[in-house]
């Protein structure tokens, strides 16, 4: 299987032509991934243009391969967005990291109300670069031509506000439907998820109050770090997507 690696300034490429990688980005290809000469790689600017080619130079400074072939994916639409409860440990990275695998387009995190991690100050942008790591590197791996966006920490009342333009999904285990029986329209989907302790009352009627939808996943009660995961599977199947 081909290697994808990331130029984001990229913004054109001709096939037939040469395409460089250089930096960080060089470096991890030669010495971690042990790319060669003569293997065939991908590399795509993370907005859905995505360049094929034979390897023509590898070293810890220069990744250049020979542009056999390019291709240019459209966003996909709907799309969606996991708003992820910041949590304790590494759950909510784990979220996100199984999220971009899965296909999310959008991660945005959440300052709930029962939320133990916390992101206050110089926190916030730290916490945010730490996601924005996290979904870049999902994306190589799973080859995905878009890398998802990481969106600002969000409030309730941030949330909340997103019923206007996108249908907003909470899941809470005790949501008097199913997830299965919603069927997705043209409207962007948003996938809210809360952290350890479940989502408070208080937030849940604001949101609902928004015009949200509280859905359940099934009859178990899921961590925050797969809850996330398998609704997304469910829309994946939902949509037509896999």
């Amino acid at each position: 299987m081909s290697s994808l690696y990331l130029r984001e300034d990229l913004e054109a490429v001709d096939a037939g032509g040469r395409l460089t990688l250089t930096g960080p980005e060089a470096k991890h290809a030669a010495t971690v991934n042990r790319t060669r000469p003569g293997q065939t790689v991908l590399i795509g600017n993370g907005r859905g243009l995505v360049a094929a080619g034979e390897v023509v130079v590898a070293t810890g400074a220069e990744l250049t391969i020979e542009v056999a072939s390019v291709r240019q994916e459209e966003r996909p639409a709907p799309r969606i967005t996991l708003v992820q409860a910041l949590a304790k440990g590494d759950r909510d990275e784990l979220a996100i990291q199984a999220a971009t695998e899965l296909g999310v387009d959008r991660v945005v995190p959440w300052s709930a109300s029962r939320s133990v991690s916390r992101w206050d100050g110089a926190k916030i942008a730290k916490g945010r670069d730490r996601w924005s790591t996290i979904v870049r590197e999902a994306s190589k791996q799973s080859i995905r031509a878009w890398v998802p966006e990481v969106g600002e920490l969000a409030t309730t009342a941030q949330i909340a506000a997103l019923t206007v333009d996108a249908d907003v999904l909470v899941l809470e285990p005790t949501g008097d439907t199913a997830l299965t029986a919603f069927t997705p329209g043209e409207r962007d989907l948003i996938l809210v998820v809360g952290p350890e302790g479940g989502i408070a009352p208080g937030e849940l009627e604001v949101l609902h109050g928004a015009g949200a939808r509280i859905v359940r996943l099934g009859d178990t009660v899921l961590r925050t770090s797969t809850a996330g995961p398998a609704a997304l599977a469910v829309l994946n199947a939902a949509l037509g997507r896999w």
